[in-house]
């Protein structure tokens, strides 16, 4: 059975006028009912105060703001309206310490360029059926890293609530 996305508002944050127009045509073809666009961090982050979409879709490396600061902006800003909307970071590095670096900053989904549309609405229907706990400290605030359970973890720091 296809995914509905006729109710989901999703804004796109892309420099290259080429990728944004591709991810804009593929939300379109996935059926996305909201399509909000904008050129860089600084103005992806006013647009996503104006228009409070569903889901952010964001390039990584932008000037003069790029991906990692505008979610910082969103996550950790007391103005930021939602601070648990759901980011999907597009880029094409996808080496092991960038992801984990992206990770630490509070994405929810990665998307490595160049993916297909079906890539992406598998990630817009992850974020939307499996919301994750947030976690918030002095220095993060943003989706529980954790993806998996480690049943034979007994260390100091194992959360009861795994119990």
């Amino acid at each position: 059975m296809p995914y509905k996305f006729d109710k989901l508002s999703v804004l796109v944050v892309e420099d290259s006028q080429p990728m944004l127009e591709v991810v804009v045509n593929a939300l379109k073809l996935l059926g996305v009912g909201h399509v909000y666009q904008a050129k860089n961090g600084e103005t992806g982050y006013q647009t996503y105060l104006r228009e409070r979409p569903d889901v952010v879709v964001t390039d990584w490396e932008m000037e003069p703001v790029d991906g990692l600061e505008m979610i910082k902006w969103i996550r950790r800003n007391s103005n930021s309206p939602k601070r648990t909307v759901p980011i999907i970071l597009m880029t094409g590095y996808a080496a092991s310490a960038r992801v984990a670096g992206a990770r630490d900053k509070g994405i929810t989904e990665f998307l490595v360029k160049p993916f297909t549309a079906n890539e992406l609405a598998r990630r817009l229907a992850y974020v939307i059926d499996s919301p994750r706990d947030f976690v918030e400290t002095e220095e993060f605030f943003g989706p529980d890293r954790r993806r998996r359970r480690a049943l034979d973890y007994q260390g100091p720091e194992r959360r009861t609530d795994e119990g």
